[in-house]
This record gives C-alpha cells, sequence and structure tokens, in this order.
C-alpha cells in the first residue's frame, strides 16, 4: 500500500513546493506535480500519469480538494476512477475526507453535492443577472446579433457616413463595421 502524492498549481509564477512537502509529510513515497490550470483535466498530465501509476491498496492524497478537481462533476470522475482500481481518495486539508473510510465517503460525496449546488445557484445568478440587464438597461445589454445588416451599412457609408457614426447608428461595435466593409471602396 503506497500513498501517492499530486500537487498542481495554476501558474509557473506559482511554487509547488508547499504542496510537495505537505504530501512527503503525509508519507507520500511518490510524488506527480504540474503547473497548469485546473479547469479541465484534459491537459493535466501528470494528473493522467497519477492515475495510472496507482495500483489496488494505494491512495492518492492531494493538499486540498481544488488541486485535483474544480467541479464536482471532475471530482466524482476521479475518485470513480480510483474505486475501479480498488484505490482510495484522501485530501489533507479536508481531513474527513478519506475514502478508504466509510465516514470519509460520505463526506465526499457531501462535499461533492455542496459543490455542485453552489455551482447550479451561480449560474441561476448569472440567468438572472442577464434577464435584468435585458429589461432593464436593453440599450447597453444586447447580447449577440444574430447577423449584421451589410446593406444598411454599406448604403450609410455611400452616403458618407464614417465607420463610427455607422457603428453608433446601428448599434454595433466598430470593428463589425470595419469588417463589413472590407474591400469596399470609398465613397467619393
Amino acid at each position: 500500500m503506497t500513498l501517492v502524492g499530486y500537487a498542481r498549481v495554476s501558474s509557473t509564477g506559482q511554487s509547488l513546493e508547499v504542496q510537495q512537502e505537505q504530501l512527503r509529510a503525509a508519507g507520500c513515497e511518490k510524488i506527480f506535480a504540474e503547473k497548469r490550470s485546473g479547469k479541465s483535466t484534459d491537459d493535466r498530465s501528470a494528473l493522467k500519469h497519477a492515475l495510472e501509476w496507482v495500483r489496488e491498496g494505494d491512495t492518492l492524497v492531494v493538499t486540498k480538494l481544488d488541486r485535483l478537481a474544480r467541479s464536482g462533476r471532475d471530482l466524482y470522475l476521479i475518485v470513480d476512477q480510483l474505486s475501479s482500481k480498488n484505490v482510495g481518495f484522501r485530501c489533507l486539508s479536508q481531513g474527513a475526507v478519506d475514502t478508504t473510510t466509510p465516514m470519509g465517503k460520505l463526506v465526499l460525496g457531501i462535499l461533492g453535492a455542496v459543490a455542485e449546488f453552489e455551482l447550479d445557484i451561480r449560474q441561476e445568478r448569472q440567468r438572472d443577472g442577464i434577464e435584468r440587464a435585458k429589461r432593464e438597461r436593453p440599450e447597453v445589454y444586447r447580447g449577440r446579433r444574430p447577423t449584421v445588416d451589410q446593406e444598411a451599412i454599406r448604403k450609410l457609408r455611400a452616403e458618407g457616413v464614417g465607420p463610427s457614426a455607422i457603428a453608433k447608428k446601428l448599434g454595433y461595435g466598430r470593428m463589425t463595421v470595419y469588417r463589413a466593409l472590407k474591400g469596399e471602396p470609398e465613397p467619393t
């Protein structure tokens, strides 16, 4: 039975040393470490190597849950992958999270459910904010327009209206107008 550590920081300016020291102090014999964003598990090669390396009876150890996963979904997928290999999971900062014990499995389930709940609440607030912005300030919040009225842009330009004025009049960004006019001759 081997304790295997996984350490991660988000950017090159951050140090892995503190996490690695904590993992060694916890008894980890092997540590996988990387400097990668935690938003996705897709491009985290050290995590993939750690998940491939662990064997039945081992325990994967992290210092904090967010070092391993940023969403409840990712956390569940990783823990499920570990469980299928009969590998435990332990989090040092949340000491009760230890899937080698029944209580640890319960706590992990609760924490995962809370994380999912928080994500749902955050998304709901965002949707509410967007709807409110659309109602109260439609001139500010228009969202993305499905199509650009190229004909209206060309017509105004032919009348001698400048790109900035066209953008303001039609409610487009200046770059949208410039892209629409690309290749059009200047009015005479």
